[in-house]
């Protein structure tokens, strides 16, 4: 196929790029921390560790995995915290042990978490010991189950005072951390301090060593393990790298990670910056406006990254506005679509777009992005990043012609090689051509961008007519009284399905029949919604902060706080 995009590359990025420097993310860590050694690598609630502090500190950990708990090369290991110090270290730790990261979300239910340690086969877990209890209640359902338990507390990698208090307050002062009981359970500090002691194995890796089970519901709500390579992830590693060199700089940068390691994007992007020798600073709790503001302020942050509602609620914050962005080079944003009116707010507040980009778990995660070169929000997700090849493809399999519409798909080496024991659910997201079907409607325009409509699961049909929700929320949430928005389908007798938008009011005078003029003015007839539905409380999101409007379909009636109001078809 032709490869149109790279006629509009911005000078200076390549077509291909060297997918061979780095054998894994270990020699990409060990380089870093070999050039960088003693810049800071990584700050967190006030607290920072160096490069070389990082190396050792993974370095030791790695070891006692290996010596200690007696684990091999290509045991699943898993973490399950929010963004800490830690974090990295053990993340670090598990990939120089030549074992295999299974990242596991701190709010997970019991359930939830029972599945992904079986399906994983993981043979222990870092836990913050604020969720141990979940842990336990695992171990007590599956008695058989042989699990290596390390915990941790908040403060663990903070100077020694400052631990201290941290740890207190956090479970005696804020009482956030649950009764739990584990036999067995080493704690993190002391595992470091074994394995200080201890030799560590080199284990030699290649790319096609697996680097991360990582899971993702994907299509049909079962949690499934994307296996990602070392060699998916180095080529990402090396198609970002290519996609910034232009504007950032080996050791300059101080980048913001308001979002959880655990997922794909934050992970990939922490990964990023550490092979360029970032300062990178994790945010535990950003939904903690004043504390995360008080981080912005601190550091003169040259790069950050988060998702269209996470901007919108800077942006809402006063406080916001005495935040001093003067260095900001780079707003990436991704995971859920950027709504114009919130990459517009942006620009203004900081002189900075929104560079919009586009990925998938299953792509380690990125794969589309928009230049950094752009002067404004383009309402689109960008062009392939250097060795990708990208297309849109029919139900049947069949490239469609420049701005048709139709499922997104894509090749490259950064593409997982499937899911983990799950041949019937890799089989059916790929074609035999091996283009990977993202279940993302979007087409192509003569320069090779993309743009996403919706998710193919997510569309509505109107009377034949094919409606999608992120136009529909795009334009209800241009109307200033209009704090959230979510736009589903709504059974219909008539037209099979007609357009519901549930809303949250930033102006409490706002009616519905201004909001429905607002949206006539700019949306065809039957993209007008037919159901307004008015909530007091906060749209339901995943924890990255994506709006889940599978919840939402299944919720029967509204709140008791909402209002709901039907309107009329016009003729």
């Amino acid at each position: 196929m032709e490869r149109i995009w790279l006629n509009h590359y911005p000078p200076g990025i390549p077509a291909e790029v060297d997918l061979n420097e780095f054998a894994s993310l270990k020699d990409v860590l060990l380089r870093s921390c070999q050039r960088f050694g003693e810049l800071p690598a990584y700050s967190n609630m006030g607290a920072s560790i160096s490069y070389a502090e990082l190396d050792q500190s993974s370095r030791d950990f790695a070891a006692y995995l290996q010596k200690s708990l007696g684990l091999n090369r290509g045991d699943r290991v898993a973490i399950m915290m929010p963004n800490l110090l830690q974090y990295p270290v053990a993340l670090f730790g598990i990939l120089r042990a030549g074992m295999v990261v299974v990242n596991a979300n701190p709010q997970y239910t019991v359930p939830e978490l029972e599945h992904q340690l079986k399906d994983s086969g993981a043979v222990a877990i870092v836990v913050l010991e604020n969720f141990a209890h979940t842990v336990q209640e695992v171990l007590e359902r599956n008695l058989t189950l042989s699990l290596a338990v390390i915990t941790t507390e908040v403060g663990d990698m903070f100077p020694i005072v400052k631990e201290i208090l941290t740890n207190v307050a956090v479970k005696y002062v804020k009482h956030m951390v649950p009764k739990w009981k584990i036999t067995g359970a080493v704690e993190f500090n002391a595992a470091l301090r074994i394995g200080h002691g201890q030799d560590l194995d080199d284990v030699p890796l290649t790319h096609e060593d697996t680097a991360f089970l990582q899971y993702t519901g994907g299509t049909t709500g079962v949690a499934k393990g994307a296996v990602l390579t070392h060699g998916n992830m180095v080529a990402n590693l090396q198609q970002v790298g290519a996609w910034i060199a232009h504007d950032l700089l080996d050791g300059k940068e101080v980048f913001i990670c308001p979002l959880p390691l655990y997922h794909v994007y934050a992970l990939n992007s922490s990964l990023v910056f550490m092979k360029i020798g970032a300062h990178n600073v994790l945010i535990t709790n950003p939904r903690d406006m004043p504390a995360f503001i008080h981080d912005l302020k601190k550091y003169r942050f040259t790069v950050i990254i988060g998702v269209n509602t996470l901007y919108r609620a800077l942006l809402d914050d006063p406080a916001f506005a005495q935040v001093d962005t003067s260095g900001l080079k780079v707003a990436n944003a991704g995971g859920m679509a950027v709504q114009r009116v919130v990459a517009q707010r942006w620009k203004k507040a900081t002189g900075v777009p929104i560079i919009e980009a586009y990925g998938l778990t299953e792509t380690s995660p990125g794969a589309i992005c928009n230049p950094l070169n752009i002067e404004d929000w383009t309402g689109t997700i960008g062009m392939p990043f250097p060795s990708t090849e990208a297309t849109v493809l029919d139900d049947d399999g069949h490239q469609l012609a420049l701005g048709e519409v139709g499922e997104i798909c894509m090749r490259g080496p950064q593409v997982m090689s499937g899911y983990w024991c799950r041949p019937d659910e890799t089989i059916k997201v790929f074609t035999p051509e091996h283009w990977l079907r993202t279940g993302d409607m979007g087409f192509m325009d003569e320069r090779g961008y993309f743009t996403i409509t919706d998710r193919k699961k997510d569309m509505i049909i109107v009377s034949g007519f094919k409606v999608f929700p992120n136009q529909i929320e795009d334009v209800v949430a241009l109307h200033p009284g209009v704090a959230e928005v979510a736009a589903i389908g709504a059974p219909d007798e008539r037209s099979g399905e007609l357009v519901k938008i549930i809303v949250v009011k930033q102006d409490p005078a706002l009616t519905e029949e201004a909001l429905l003029e607002h949206c006539r003015q700019h949306l065809t007839g039957y993209k007008v919604p037919k159901i307004v539905e008015f909530s007091s409380e906060p749209l339901p999101k995943t924890n990255l902060g994506k709006i889940l409007r599978r919840q939402l379909r299944n919720r029967p009636t509204p709140t008791a706080t909402a209002t709901r109001s039907t309107v009329s078809k016009p003729a």
